[in-house]
């Protein structure tokens, strides 16, 4: 697989001792970014070095060492060696010095930059580091004559870290993928001419153009053409979205066909694409607790194995000199100096240091593949565990796309006129309700009306002065709160389904007008999915009447519903919700908020875990919400859940596998029963296998 950044461990594996384990494997995808500022250059002197390269030429010599001292025919007293000793007048030792010649070079070829990056660790007060336990493990097998044990740390130690490195990458691929959505160049029309120029360079209300089969830019609105847009690099999905003049694109969308124009209205900083990748480098820096337990977990874990190592050398060999010196003449201090450096092996925290962000950062990966944008790995953790899932209703389980059903006009006006009042009071809002409202307006007479002092009241609606006439269009609430004449009497008796809009002009009830919203196609099977994945409560929240509210739940399966709320009422809703749940204060049966972003931001915000959907061209949603889906579709949610809840057993099958299988090698070790080369298994061999795990979380 082809890397697109220049940290390529095939071309130069540039280590960096900056963490506590020698190889910082919390932050190995962030080395190119410490070389392009300087933070890091660990082995600048080495870089043009090929890591592959040399584990191979480590292992080729390695080879030819074991093969000379362990094939009988170079053994002394081999046909060959007799003969080479009588003719040549060589030494019976020709083989060991030979062998021992091809341990050390492969030695210093595998392990001279760990040797070096434990002497530098050591200087910086990094004692306990992953380099350094390799380095005392394999120079004290040296020096209790095990060569071949001493070689197979370093060179294991060098491969097993090679492929991890190589895994990381392929992992990060998932989501530095998404830097291939980034284009590099825009041609912009200037003075008549087209001019390819880098996107950073093109300015806000500049006119760029788009072929067939290239990506946009920059985001912006179309001014002339007509095409297909293929978002499924933002959003995930796969369907391609027809786009033609007034319609928002942004940078990232792949134009499949017709030529396109477009005015640009955001900067290349600001740009949809420019802030998802920005938030999505940003979210493998927050932990989640299992991932801080486990740093913490490494920083005290290394020195106690360490002490214990130094025990297992030094108290043993002592006790048995003094109290069974018959024992100590065959368990003396090699033996248990071997033992001790066989501890030290498998006691490095390699495997769980890096397969446990590893694990994370995957499933962020496969969630951004999905069209879901999770903000760190905490979050995965939140989703992972959630019980109840609360959801804003408008925009999230329906379309948003509202209809005007009914117009109810009282007190002398009529389906015109009051429908030509309301649609005047809510033309300068942007709400779904407003558009609705424009798109059913046909009272051409109307137009030339003036509008003056339009006011929006946050929860209640709209004030607005038409023609020198003071008319409020909103909710029941807004009525009741300006006293308006005439409101209840001609309500009481009417049940209307749907989203109300009540007009009143100069303090007199003028009537109302029903607007239907629809279902979302996947919003019931999404519910239902939920409830099998484990959601004990589901609970819609809505401005909404209480009758239009109860009909969507009843048709969608919704536990409850809370109807009539204000913002604020929702952000006390939720508080209540996680009282009763115990998520507030023990952190248990965490809740998630779904909305689609556009007044949800202050719930977003309180819930265990904000949920912003659709909100691909959404400042506010992608800033306030802890994960965001790209598109409107809320079985997303679900693959959200399941990526987060794999990526959470990848995490604790992690970290039970490694630590058991370490422990049990130490105490195997430290009898006696186990070697070296069981040891490299323990760590290296348990870290591929983390590595390995780690990475399943990339497939669907």
């Amino acid at each position: 697989m082809e890397h697109t950044h220049e940290h390529n461990h095939l071309g130069g594996h540039i280590h960096c001792d900056c963490g506590h384990c020698g190889h910082d494997h919390e932050h190995h995808h962030e080395h190119e970014g410490h070389e392009e500022h300087g933070e890091c250059h660990c082995h600048d002197e080495h870089e043009e070095e090929t890591p592959l390269r040399k584990i191979l030429l480590s292992f080729v010599i390695f080879a030819a060492a074991l093969l000379i001292e362990h094939l009988p025919i170079f053994a002394a007293d081999s046909p060959l060696m007799l003969s080479l000793s009588k003719n040549f007048s060589y030494s019976g030792d020709f083989p060991r010095l030979i062998y021992g010649i091809l341990y050390l070079a492969a030695f210093l070829i595998c392990g001279r930059d760990v040797v070096k990056g434990a002497i530098r660790s050591i200087h910086k007060g990094n004692v306990f580091g992953e380099q350094f336990l390799m380095t005392v493990a394999s120079v004290g097998a040296i020096f209790v004559g095990e060569y071949a044990e001493a070689v197979a740390v370093m060179l294991f130690y060098n491969l097993g870290e090679f492929v991890q490195d190589y895994a990381v990458d392929r992992s990060r691929n998932s989501i530095s993928a998404l830097m291939d959505i980034r284009p590099d160049t825009a041609t912009v029309i200037r003075d008549g001419k087209k001019i390819v120029v880098s996107p950073e360079e093109v300015e806000i209300g500049e006119i760029i153009e788009v072929k067939p089969g290239e990506r946009v830019p920059l985001d912006g609105i179309i001014i002339e053409g007509k095409s297909f847009a293929d978002t499924s690099a933002l959003t995930g999905e796969s369907v391609p979205r027809e786009v033609s003049v007034d319609s928002e694109v942004l940078a990232g969308f792949v134009n499949q066909s017709g030529l396109l124009k477009i005015r640009v209205t955001k900067s290349y900083g600001e740009s949809a694409v420019t802030r998802i990748l920005n938030l999505t480098q940003e979210a493998s820096e927050v932990k989640a607790k299992s991932e801080k337990f486990i740093a913490r977990f490494a920083r005290v874990y290394t020195p106690i194995v360490c002490i214990a190592a130094l025990a297992v050398a030094v108290l043993p060999p002592l006790a048995l000199q003094f109290f069974a010196p018959e024992v100590f003449e065959k368990y003396g201090w090699s033996v248990w100096i071997y033992r001790a450096l066989t501890f030290l092996v498998v006691s490095c925290p390699c495997a769980l240091v890096i397969s446990v962000p590893l694990a994370f950062f995957c499933g962020i990966g496969a969630a951004s593949s999905s069209g879901v944008l999770i903000k760190g790995s905490n979050f995965v953790e939140v989703l992972s565990k959630a019980k109840i899932a609360v959801f804003d209703k408008t925009g999230t389980l329906t379309k948003g796309i509202f209809d005007v059903a009914q117009v109810n006009p009282v007190n002398g006006f009529t389906n015109d006129t009051l429908l030509a009042i309301a649609t005047h009071a809510e033309s300068y809002s942007n709400h779904p309700i407003s558009k609705s409202l424009k798109k059913a307006h046909h009272c051409v007479l109307c137009d030339a009306l003036k509008i003056l002092e339009p006011e929006e009241i946050s929860g209640f609606g709209i004030r607005a002065v038409v023609e020198g006439k003071i008319v409020l269009a909103g909710n029941a609430k807004l009525m009741k709160e300006k006293n308006v004449s005439g409101f209840e009497e001609n309500t009481n008796d009417r049940k209307l389904v749907g989203t109300i809009v009540h007009v009143a002009v100069d303090g007199v009830y003028a009537g109302n007008i029903v607007i239907s919203d629809q279902e979302k196609d996947d919003s019931r099977t999404a519910i239902q999915n939920l409830k099998k994945l484990g959601i004990k409560k589901t609970v819609m929240l809505t401005g909404d009447t209480q009758a239009t509210a109860q009909v969507v739940a009843e048709n969608l399966g919704i536990d409850e519903v809370y109807a009539d709320l204000l913002p604020e009422n929702k952000v006390q809703k939720v508080e209540d919700l996680m009282n009763q749940s115990g998520s507030k204060n023990a952190g248990q049966s965490p809740l998630i908020f779904v909305g689609d972003g556009i007044n949800d931001s202050p719930v977003l915000a309180r819930a265990d875990a904000g949920i912003a959907m659709g909100a691909l061209g959404s400042d506010a949603a992608i800033e306030a919400a802890d994960v965001v889906i790209m598109d409107d579709k809320p079985s997303r949610l679900i693959d959200a859940i399941k990526i987060s809840r794999r990526t959470m057993n990848a995490v604790w099958q992690n970290i039970y596998v490694s630590i058991g299988v370490k422990v049990a090698i130490m105490i195997l070790g430290a009898v006696g029963i186990g070697n070296m080369w069981l040891a490299v298994f323990g760590d290296v061999g348990v870290c591929l296998l983390a590595v390995a795990n780690s990475s399943r979380v990339l497939k669907k």
